[in-house]
């Protein structure tokens, strides 16, 4: 095979790779790192004797992932705050092919890796068990028990009711001007009872470490985040599709770029997840022609 089949090969399957990558690591940058490491064993490879490259290359990606997760549990045991994934911010149209939110990106992490991997490659990416049972060196009736033990979290994770679109943009601006008016009625007619908050700033930028629980302590958070003076200089920059979750980037305290993300049940919010972490957002600022400041 010539190195420019190949490597039009490789790029004919590079969305999908980065794709499976991120929902198995959770950070983009972590994703690519390991699609290139990819192709360059990909290209160390003797090709004429591979039947599927894209099974091949799914194989590849998915061993990798399996590594690098092993130093990341390590790292996240001892990370400043919540972790929430790297967000992917776009419109609805962007929305990704795998209909993967960041609540069950959530539900993923808690999944051993193997678990993680038997679900997304066989129920998400259409692998074969078979061939799934191959890249984990298990055999079949092993891998769809890994795979059924993880389906069973994710469905319990999963929303029961999509909200549309205009619905989940008209719910994030009510709640990000009724936070940022110190509007507690509006604020408290928003939120379900059990409302959960969680932040990441990754210790780099001020976050809540903890996540804030109920509607009564998130009304009294916020309202005193507006007394004393919080948004003063917060900007409504746009809404935003996050990880598949209705949302909005905003710049708080005028310079820290923030991204805001719900999720909605019976027109209430019941999380929110609000990432801060510089190191995460930097494709978010560059797509939004922002900086990315801490504070």
């Amino acid at each position: 095979m010539e190195a420019g089949d190949a490597t039009a090969i490789f790029q004919a399957q590079r969305p999908r790779l980065v794709r499976l990558a991120y929902r198995m690591l959770g950070s983009l940058a972590e994703a690519e790192d390991v699609v290139q490491d990819a192709y360059l064993r990909w290209r160390q490879a003797d090709q004429a004797t591979v039947a599927v490259p894209a099974a091949f290359l799914s194989r590849i990606v998915t061993r990798l992932c399996l590594d690098t997760l092993k130093s990341a549990r390590v790292r996240r045991e001892t990370y400043v705050g919540a972790w929430l994934p790297e967000p992917l911010a776009g419109s609805d149209e962007d929305a990704g092919e795998d209909d993967l939110t960041l609540t069950l990106m959530l539900a993923l992490e808690r999944l051993s890796p193997l678990e993680r991997a038997a679900f997304l490659l066989h129920d998400v990416f259409g692998v074969a068990l078979d061939e799934v049972a191959g890249t984990l060196h298990r055999d079949a009736a092993a891998v769809r028990q890994l795979a059924v033990r993880a389906r069973r979290h994710v469905q319990e994770a999963r929303p029961r009711y999509p909200v549309a679109p205009e619905e989940g943009e008209r719910i994030a601006r009510a709640f990000y001007a009724a936070s940022h008016l110190g509007d507690v009625d509006t604020l408290r007619g928003l939120l379900a009872q059990e409302v959960v908050l969680r932040a990441d700033g990754g210790g780099k930028v001020h976050a809540f470490r903890n996540p804030i629980v109920g509607v009564e302590r998130m009304v009294r958070l916020f309202a005193s985040l507006y007394a004393k003076g919080e948004f003063q200089a917060a900007v409504f920059i746009r809404p935003l599709r996050v990880d598949g979750l209705p949302g909005y980037a905003s710049l708080e305290r005028g310079v820290m770029l923030q991204t805001t993300a719900f999720e909605i049940e019976d027109g209430r919010i019941t999380a929110i997840y609000i990432t801060r972490n510089p190191d995460k957002l930097s494709r978010v600022a560059q797509a939004l022609g922002v900086a990315v400041g801490n504070s």
